[in-house]
């Protein structure tokens, strides 16, 4: 059985830093790229970025590109989201997903095993 964790989030203000982890057991993660997206109240879960199997080669959404960082250490099963200079707009719920699908698809059906989403909240 499958089980995808996240950890991190919470409510910081503009400017600051957080770091998600999401924790895979049940398969073989090196087996599998990595893909975070968000979804804010009202819209569709939009890709914010993908790391390859290997770890190696990340790719990722335009307005997040420079402030955030995805990595994946498959010795831990797990992949993390570093987010800096947090910004209101990046108010949303993040999930982590897993797929073995080659490149960076940014689509969520590419994607075939979920974190339970965290909500990450920027605000004065």
């Amino acid at each position: 059985q499958v089980e995808t964790v996240q950890s991190g989030g919470g409510l910081v203000q503009p400017g600051d830093s957080l770091r998600l982890s999401c924790t895979v057991s049940g398969l073989t993660f090196r087996n599998y790229a990595l893909g975070w997206f968000r979804q804010a109240p009202g819209e569709e879960r939009k890709f914010v970025g993908a790391i390859r199997r290997s770890g190696l080669g990340t790719r990722y959404e335009d307005s997040v590109e420079g402030r955030f960082t995805i990595s994946k250490d498959n010795a831990k099963n797990t992949g993390y989201l570093q987010m800096n200079n947090l910004k209101p707009e990046d108010t949303a719920v993040y999930y982590c997903a897993l797929t073995q699908t080659v490149g960076f698809p940014i689509s969520p059906t590419q994607y075939n095993y979920w974190g339970q989403g965290t909500q990450v909240t920027v605000s004065t």
